[in-house]
């Protein structure tokens, strides 16, 4: 339930960010909720802002009535840059928040893998100076990056899912990081890291909780 789609250049401190942005069909929601800005996952291992995971969540939320916008971190596609291990790229996820999203609009923030650990650094950020009206991370990278925890004022309105077989990233690992948090963790058995087969399951699950938190 997509209507138009607009490619952007944004501005970061790497330089031009190359972004996408979808609105909700229009017949359906005239007026889009809010945004949901959602980051993909690790650059250096194929990842883009046209990964099927990420699509999947901009479909999920497009579906809800909301904005969506993908991005390509530092050094990927046309954005400008390089690689810079989470760091600059948690800035880049900033200013694309900041140039799509003003205040007064919902914000929804969403990753997949390496996009989760970003995500999670810029949810630390923002929290406490906006709204945060949905989160959704899925494969969280937490084996291999030191992801923030989630403040506990957002834990209501946080989606965590991970595949049972993912050998990409364990779901020991992920569990690891979620229980001093008592954080839950969404588990879909006998699913890898990519979600393959299931990415119809994980868009309703996604957009089961997106209509949860409106």
């Amino acid at each position: 339930m997509a209507g138009a789609s607009q490619s952007l250049a944004l501005h970061g401190a790497a330089g031009i960010i190359e972004a996408l942005v979808e609105a909700p069909d229009t017949g359906i929601w005239p007026t889009p909720i809010g945004t949901a800005v959602i980051a993909h996952p690790h650059p250096l291992f194929g990842g883009t802002m046209h990964n099927k995971v990420v699509q999947t969540l901009a479909r999920a939320y497009l579906y809800c009535g909301w904005r969506a916008v993908r991005f390509n971190f530092r050094g990927v596609g046309a954005s400008a840059g390089e690689h810079d291990e989470g760091r600059g790229e948690a800035g880049d996820m900033l200013a694309v928040v900041e140039q799509t999203t003003p205040p007064g609009v919902a914000l929804a923030i969403a990753g997949f893998s390496f996009g989760a650990y970003v995500a999670a650094q810029v949810i630390a950020r923002l929290h406490l100076d906006r709204a945060i009206a949905s989160v959704a991370l899925i494969g969280t990278a937490a084996s291999r990056f030191a992801v923030p925890a989630i403040p506990n004022d957002l834990h209501a309105r946080v989606l965590t899912v991970h595949g049972e077989q993912d050998d990409t990233v364990p779901l020991a690992a992920v569990m690891d990081w979620a229980r001093p948090q008592s954080l839950p963790i969404t588990v879909v058995p006998g699913v890898g890291h990519f979600f393959h087969g299931q990415l119809p399951l994980l868009k309703t699950l996604v957009t089961r909780h997106v209509r949860g938190c409106a």
